[in-house]
């Protein structure tokens, strides 16, 4: 049986030892969140889990690499007190699906899991901009046939702005500020872009509007 649990891992020697049960912000976010120790994880996981792990784990980096690649039917979700990204590629290269911060609120908390759950990459806007510096290098030494083409024409106008500024690095308040409109908006016209373009997250629609502009532009608005 499937489903959609949550571990947070707990470091046994931890001085002072974790509390009972998760911290109230992680039960405000899962419901069914529950404190694991390394030792006993593996037992307990089963297809469709997430598993965060705090990079105050001693060994967090070396567990995450075992844990992505025993478990390819799990997510794994780094956290970290103060990010950086050194930091957060490491997590990324690793394994992980998404690096957020510790104290994360649960609304983030949540969007975070809708992403990393729908096999999409959740990172910060500065290391989305240096994984996409990589992939620039990348795509620039690639034959132009192989490169990704944009077909924006599936997409409202408005729904083409909130992608470019999305794929520019902006966050969801930044792009409300720049196009006048609420974060729920922005958040709703995302959606319909990921779902127009066959897109997980930021992480691939920022790749594939990283090559230039657009084979063909989106809908005007009447």
């Amino acid at each position: 049986m499937s489903g959609k649990r949550h571990f947070l891992v707990a470091d046994p020697g931890a001085a002072p030892p974790a509390p009972s049960a998760p911290p109230e912000r992680w039960l405000q976010a899962f419901a069914d969140g529950q404190w694991s120790t390394w030792a006993t994880l593996q037992a307990t996981l089963r297809a469709g889990d997430t598993v965060w792990v705090p990079v105050t784990l001693p060994g967090w980096e070396a567990r995450v690499r075992e844990l992505a690649q025993q478990r390819r039917d799990v997510a794994v979700v780094v956290l970290s007190p103060v990010p950086h990204d050194d930091e957060g590629l490491r997590a990324l290269n690793a394994g992980a699906r998404g690096y957020v911060h510790l104290l994360a609120v649960p609304a983030m908390l949540r969007e975070v899991e809708h992403v990393v759950r729908h096999g999409g990459v959740w990172a910060g806007p500065e290391l989305v901009q240096r994984l996409l510096a990589a992939a620039r290098t990348v795509l620039a030494h690639a034959p132009a046939a192989a490169r990704p083409v944009a077909d924006l024409s599936v997409l409202s106008e408005r729904e083409a702005q909130v992608a470019r500024a999305v794929a520019a690095g902006k966050s969801n308040r930044e792009v409300a500020e720049q196009l006048f409109i609420s974060e729920r908006t922005v958040k709703a016209h995302l959606g319909q872009v990921f779902a127009k373009l066959g897109l997980r997250d930021r992480v691939q629609l920022a790749l594939l509007l990283a090559d230039g502009q657009p084979a063909t532009e989106p809908k005007a608005l009447p």
